[in-house]
């Protein structure tokens, strides 16, 4: 399964019905959305700007960073945002057996879940597969598993370094509407566009009226 440009192809969301794509709404609802991290300084200016305005928002977390990072991670919870998992070794489901696939998730999970002690806190699994591409069969065995798998209907392509910041920001606004799950990444790779892009997008939105709520 493969996933392309901004706006997501209404006919791909109806191929796959048991996933979510975006959240059905009449309200002026945002959900961003942010994968690869927890990284250093990038993961921690993210949360800096989501909370100048009052934004909340889903972390799809790799594992590996996780273990690396568990001060960042704590951080992410201690903001009140959503955890998702995204693998431990940002795994390519279609070059990797099933039950490798799982055990990579599961230890990730074992991660959060080690550090999601407040009994508010969500306790719906969120997953996400990284390039948005898995097998039918890891995507049946994760919803077996109880997993909520997100994708979504508006890509940034903020990790493209052929893609301007510019273009970045006109990706989201020209394809985001009420309910929106949009795609972003806390990592090296999309900090030149994501510094740009983000404050524009929660101020450009605000404006607007929109709420930005974390998925749970």
């Amino acid at each position: 399964m493969q996933i392309i440009p901004a706006k997501t192809p209404g006919f791909v969301k109806t191929l796959f019905p048991n996933f979510v794509w975006s959240i059905v709404t009449d309200k002026k609802e945002l959900y961003l959305t942010f994968d690869d991290g927890p990284t250093p300084e990038i993961t921690d200016w993210v949360l800096k700007i989501l909370k100048q305005y009052n934004a909340k928002a889903a972390f799809f977390c790799i594992g590996n960073n996780i273990e690396k990072h568990p001060e960042i991670f704590r951080n992410i919870i201690t903001e009140g945002h959503s955890i998702g998992n995204h693998t431990f070794n940002h795994l390519k489901g279609w070059k990797h057996k099933t039950k490798d696939y799982i055990k990579d998730v599961l230890y990730t999970q074992n991660l959060i879940n080690s550090e999601i002690v407040n009994d508010n806190s969500p306790t719906e699994k969120l997953f996400r597969p990284p390039y948005g591409k898995f097998k039918n069969k890891q995507s049946k065995k994760l919803l077996e598993l109880d997993y909520r798998i997100v994708l979504w209907d508006v890509l940034s392509y903020d990790w493209d370094s052929s893609v301007s910041k510019e273009n970045c920001f006109n990706n989201v606004v020209s394809a985001v509407k009420e309910g929106s799950i949009i795609v972003f990444h806390d990592s090296v790779k999309a900090s030149r566009n994501l510094k740009y892009v983000l404050p524009k997008v929660l101020e450009y939105y605000s404006e607007r009226g929109f709420e930005f709520k974390s998925l749970h």
